[in-house]
């Protein structure tokens, strides 16, 4: 189901999505906000109020080879006087024989995920097209997690294997418990990848295609639709040039960096991938910016960013309907009332931009 196999595989005219987290420390209060406000694109919460393990570089290292979780000191790092070898070996065997069960992301590192199935599951609005996970992404875990001697994960040949095929196993077990439950909808599983606002930099010593290859070794294991959200800056080249199905960027503060690829644009829209204008602010640049929007002022914001590309040769037509609609960022850094906000204007700012451009 990848951009590179069908021309179009994702209709997603403008419908609205979002980023993981959320502030709220009451599950079922989350899961009902995310499904009244994404109607037809809902995600399972992530809550990293509720506990450590919940933090983005927790919350998938269940089983991972080495890794070590200090609660109390709010730490999470690799271990390498372990064995990490032979982790790697018990891995390897679980991931050929596709036991994601033995991957699975336990109740208490993702309350979200397990309450948002159960309600899922008995859930048959005719709305939803898709069910939404995430999982953190290869560059990111390896880069904001080090061993002992706080050498960041993926320069270690060893640790960065199990990085990359633990969060494979761990997207792969979200698709398998959406599938079981609801058979009939699609998956889309994004992929963040924050540290890659520092590709290029001299913190950051990876070469272009060592990047790409370890993105696509974990996006063309999903069987789904894929995403790659990156809430900064970064080469969006290189992420056109992977095989994800979707881009997701910070459309509210920096909507003229996208344009500044034009033909890589081009090329990834003509094979049929989509771009996720993330209009609406969240945790950037501040918590409190979103009470200073509306829709209307947001619709324009939008409309303004997808003409920088119009002007440039991009189509209108195509632009809007293999585009998404989403926050700029998760809202886990928000108080929960301007969180809410965020996702009312993110279900708003979509069914403006839905009337206005695509035909019933």
């Amino acid at each position: 189901m990848k951009v590179s196999e069908v021309k179009m595989p994702l209709e997603a005219k403008c419908m609205a999505a979002a980023i993981g987290s959320t502030p709220h420390t009451d599950v079922d209060v989350a899961c009902r906000i995310v499904l009244d406000s994404l109607p037809n694109i809902p995600m399972w919460p992530q809550l990293p109020n509720i506990s450590f393990k919940e933090n983005m570089y927790v919350q998938y290292t269940e089983g991972m080879p080495g890794i070590t979780i200090d609660e109390a000191g709010r730490r999470v790092y690799f271990d390498t006087t372990r064995d990490v070898i032979g982790e790697l070996e018990a891995l390897f065997g679980l991931y050929l024989a596709g036991d994601v069960e033995s991957l699975a992301i336990g109740p208490d590192y993702a309350h979200g995920l397990h309450k948002f199935l159960e309600i899922i599951k008995d859930d048959a609005n005719p709305d939803i097209k898709l069910l939404k996970g995430h999982v953190t992404g290869p560059v990111s875990m390896g880069l904001a997690v080090a061993d002992q001697n706080k050498r960041p994960g993926l320069y270690d040949d060893t640790l960065r294997e199990g990085i990359i095929k633990t969060l494979t196993m761990k997207a792969k077990y979200q698709v398998k418990k959406f599938k079981e439950i609801r058979s009939d909808l699609p998956v889309m599983i994004f992929i963040d990848e924050p540290y890659l606002m520092s590709y290029g930099s001299a913190f950051v010593s990876l070469n272009r295609d060592e990047v790409i290859g370890y993105l696509n070794e974990l996006i063309d294991a999903i069987d789904g639709f894929t995403g790659i959200h990156c809430c900064g800056n970064t080469d969006w080249s290189l992420l056109a040039e992977t095989n994800v199905d979707v881009i997701n960027f910070d459309a509210y503060g920096y909507s003229e960096t996208i344009a500044l690829y034009p033909s890589e644009m081009k090329k990834f829209l003509d094979k049929g991938g989509v771009l996720a204008w993330g209009i609406v602010p969240s945790g950037l640049p501040s918590p409190e910016q979103v009470a200073e929007e509306t829709a209307k002022g947001l619709l324009e914001k939008l409309e303004a960013g997808m003409q920088l590309l119009v002007d440039k040769g991009i189509d209108k037509e195509i632009l809007v309907n293999q585009a998404l609609v989403t926050p700029n960022c998760g809202t886990g850094s928000m108080k929960p009332e301007f969180a809410e906000r965020t996702f009312a204007l993110t279900n708003e700012v979509s069914k403006l931009t839905r009337d206005k451009y695509i035909a019933d």
